[in-house]
């Protein structure tokens, strides 16, 4: 039987690649107590502190009023703090505290060890070809 247009689809692939790769890993997330959103959050912080809200949106993928709730939520159980820019009073910028980096830490080494999981079975070379290709997929379809 032929394949539809929808299993063949790159959209429809790409995420249907991302939902069935990342709900392991999910699991985990929400077994250490965070929601997806936070532990995205949080994950980007690890590499770089001090972003503003709307740069995290684009990090994490949520719009920056839902974003602004999740935030607000973690401010609230001490893992991020909000500071204001030095250079510019108006903007604000999200911080990792002490606490949210303690509960981070693990959950980091378990994603590499998950991503390590599934790309199992692919050499060196083809999981770096994979990670290329769709970082340029991103750049070139960014707005």
């Amino acid at each position: 039987m032929a394949q539809g247009f929808v299993e063949d689809y790159l959209l429809y692939l790409l995420a249907r690649a991302s939902h069935q790769v990342s709900r392991r890993f999910h699991q985990r997330v929400k077994a250490a107590g965070l929601k997806v959103p936070e532990w995205r959050v949080l994950a980007s912080l690890m590499d770089g502190d001090g972003h503003t809200v709307g740069d995290l949106a684009g990090i994490t993928l949520y719009q920056q009023p839902t974003l602004t709730k999740v935030l607000d939520g973690m401010a609230t159980r001490g893992w991020i703090e909000r500071r204001t820019d030095a250079a510019d009073g108006r903007r604000v910028r999200i911080h990792i505290t002490a606490q949210g980096r303690k509960l981070t830490r693990g959950l980091v080494r378990e994603a590499r060890a998950h991503e390590a999981e599934v790309l199992q079975g692919y050499d060196a070379r083809a999981a770096r070809a994979l990670k290329t290709t769709l970082k340029t997929l991103i750049e070139r379809s960014s707005d």
